[in-house]
């Protein structure tokens, strides 16, 4: 399995560390993973059908930097900063997710300004 990941959100693009997860694994073997970004306050989320089940240690808080996925919506989701359903400035996302890769936080804080519709690619780095 490959290391680290390429993400790339509209004109954004950082490098993610996978972390010895089977969901880790899943995205792997998925890559390349095209598609649309979507927003929900400070989340970037988007598309990705993968074959995964919940992992322990699921958690709907999460820290900048930590990319996750999120089983109920199949999508890859990307924390940094509040969300309507944060309480304070936590990152809370909509339910409990396997987190299966760390960034940079400062890199993904770059995200912010991110629209919906945007292109997204993940990629084997």
């Amino acid at each position: 399995m490959a290391d680290c990941l390429k993400i790339t959100v509209g004109a954004v693009s950082f490098t993610a560390t996978l972390r010895d997860t089977p969901t880790a694994r899943a995205v792997a073997a998925a890559c390349p993973i095209e598609g649309s970004a979507n927003t929900w306050g400070e989340e970037v989320y988007f598309g990705a059908a993968l074959d995964v089940a919940p992992e322990s240690g699921q958690r709907a808080v999460v820290d900048a930097g930590e990319i996750a996925y999120w089983l109920e919506g199949n999508a890859i989701a990307i924390g940094y900063g509040p969300t309507p359903v944060s309480q304070g400035d936590e990152i809370r996302l909509a339910a409990p997710v396997n987190i299966f890769a760390d960034a940079d936080p400062d890199a993904v804080r770059k995200l912010t300004g991110s629209t919906g519709g945007e292109p997204v690619k993940v990629e084997l780095a």
